[in-house]
């Protein structure tokens, strides 16, 4: 599914993956489409199965790490806020939330050197800031995880990393500490459960929402492929990226192509949504045994 067409409740936003509808003025319908982004621009190419499992893999994640921080799932079906028609489009893919004001941060958690911090690292020694012991290899575990907060840049720009005085200045002081604290929580617990399943949590992205009571809700996805670096831990050796969970074949191919990485982007070949589908899957098998 490249896009949602429900017609049974108005529509909201369409994001890089994710299409919105209202229910209420409490609650959202949220679905996951198979639509996949890279270097902020999403893609005319849809991955089969992708919205599934992300669906999956969040409402796992939502329900383990509940007793951590609330999160905006509800144990509502679906299927009963569509008509008979509209079913299918929601069918393993949607999902009932409350309707929360988002933060206008994402909470980035990184417990290895990888990436743009592994540039960021070998330019300045630090991440983000964060200063870190010499001599660090690519993909060295951190001796704590770190929290490196960036901009939501709107669909089509990229995000920027930010200083945590910054995330202070737009949260203030007392809700940036609440959001650094329970996404570090969250990511340890997560990767500790994931490595004793065959699975490295390199870095993810989390984000946060409020209520009218200002109470701090985890919202979005969770711990997915897409949000996160996922390595297979048998294949895990410093001083090299290893291979990944994620969309790592999409962004290599498009590397590969003469784009300037703005809209819109080349077609995905079929051999590379399949690897891609075949990874997401894999990486659900692992983590939740389905």
């Amino acid at each position: 599914m490249l896009e949602s067409s429900l017609t049974s409740l108005r529509f909201l936003h369409r994001g890089k993956v994710r299409d919105l509808y209202e229910i209420d003025a409490q609650r959202l319908l949220i679905v996951q489409t198979d639509r996949v982004s890279a270097f902020d621009v999403t893609l005319p190419t849809p991955v089969p199965g992708k919205g599934e499992v992300l669906t999956t893999l969040s409402r796992f994640w939502f329900k383990r790490l509940a007793h951590v921080i609330p999160n905006h799932m509800l144990e509502e079906d679906p299927a009963k806020f569509v008509s008979p028609a509209e079913r299918e489009q929601v069918a393993g893919r949607a999902m009932v939330t409350r309707r929360l004001q988002p933060l206008p941060i994402e909470a980035i958690v990184r417990g290895y050197v990888a990436g743009s911090g592994w540039k960021d690292y070998r330019r300045t020694g630090a991440i983000c800031g964060i200063a870190l012991p010499p001599g660090l290899q690519e993909a060295d575990r951190l001796p704590a995880p770190v929290f490196t907060p960036s901009t939501k840049a709107p669909a089509g720009t990229h995000d920027e990393n930010i200083p945590f005085a910054e995330a202070e200045r737009l949260l203030g002081a007392e809700r940036a500490a609440q959001v650094r604290e329970a996404a570090i929580r969250l990511y340890t617990e997560a990767a500790d459960f994931a490595r004793a399943h065959g699975i490295i949590i390199a870095d993810t992205k989390f984000e946060f929402g409020t209520d009218q009571a200002g109470t701090l809700y985890l919202i979005d996805e969770a711990l997915t492929p897409d949000s996160s670096r996922f390595w297979p831990a048998a294949q895990y050796r410093p001083g090299s990226s290893p291979p990944s969970f994620d969309k790592q074949f999409v962004r290599d191919w498009l590397e590969a192509q003469n784009w300037d990485k703005r809209p819109p982007a080349p077609a995905l070949p079929a051999d590379v949504l399949a690897r891609t589908a075949d990874k997401y899957r894999e990486a659900l098998r692992l983590l939740t045994g389905g």
